[in-house]
């Protein structure tokens, strides 16, 4: 019962089993975006925008929406390559290693273009809008999952 042949396939069954829960999580459960939503929401529902605001942020969205996109894209391709590190190492290796480290590159700059993204909508508001809007971004950052 204590065979060492069967304890390391349990060990590496067990690890299979982890890094593939990791890789599904990433790939099929998109995770919710409540900032933008809120934000977004906030923007063209309770801000009373001008028409010359209306066209200014639809021209930041646009824009931001061809970069999200394309950093969405490098975020699937980083996914195929951890999979085919994983595949290839069978465990935590360098190619492993170097996988995750890439797919979070790409994760960081993401984040930037998205920070980039509202600041540059929050230039196109009014101070009073500015304000509300600050309100909703703090909101949305600081609040709690149910």
């Amino acid at each position: 019962m204590r065979d060492p042949r069967r304890l390391v396939l349990l060990a590496l069954l067990t690890f299979a089993a982890a890094v593939a829960g990791v890789v599904i999580g990433r790939v099929y459960v998109v995770p919710d975006r409540p900032v933008e939503n809120e934000l977004h929401e906030l923007l063209h529902r309770d801000l009373k925008l001008d028409a010359g605001q209306h066209a200014r942020l639809e021209k930041i969205e646009k824009s931001y929406a061809i970069r999200r996109e394309a950093l969405e894209a490098e975020l699937r391709a980083d996914n195929a390559r951890l999979a085919e590190a994983i595949e290839a190492e069978h465990g935590y290796g360098p190619r492993v290693s170097a996988a995750v480290d890439r797919s979070h590159q790409a994760m960081g700059e993401l984040q930037k273009e998205t920070l980039e993204h509202i600041f540059a909508m929050r230039a196109v508001l009014r101070p009073d809008q500015a304000a509300k809007f600050d309100e909703a971004v703090v909101k949305a950052l600081t609040a709690q999952k149910k």
